[in-house]
């Protein structure tokens, strides 16, 4: 018999760090992604599947050392309890792939008073003037 394979498994081709952060539930080091100092206008994708998450006017610094968002795209990510570490947190998931991006707490800015932290490794930027602009 033929297994299916789960969604994260069908993701596209990774780097081992995204794999480890995207199917095992890694993280990055905090102040490491230079996606901490983006500001151009574009959308955030899931570097494992291309779904769109997030756009550039939710982004904001929080001071945390991992891009942050107060509002992700409706429909493109998922929440699940995550209690590893000793801690309870929520866990952010790609609605596609299934693939884990970081984490979302509840110390973010207005309007939404949400703070999506990310790991920067497993998102794909894309400006808005590239090729695609527009196609969310």
């Amino acid at each position: 018999m033929v297994q299916k394979p789960t969604p994260v498994a069908v993701c596209g081709t990774l780097t081992p760090d995204q794999v480890r952060i995207l199917r095992e539930h890694g993280t990055e080091r905090p102040g490491s992604s230079p996606l901490n100092h983006e500001k151009r206008p574009g959308v955030y994708r899931c570097a494992g599947c291309g779904n769109p998450l997030f756009t550039a006017n939710t982004k904001y610094e929080s001071g945390s050392g991992w891009p942050s968002f107060f509002d992700a795209l409706p429909g493109a990510i998922e929440e699940r309890k995550d209690v590893s570490h000793g801690m309870i947190r929520n866990e952010v998931l790609c609605s596609k792939c299934k693939g884990h991006l970081g984490h979302v707490f509840p110390d973010g800015p207005p309007p939404t008073g949400l703070r999506y932290c990310m790991n920067g490794l497993v998102l794909d930027f894309q400006p808005e003037d590239s090729a695609n602009s527009g196609t969310i």
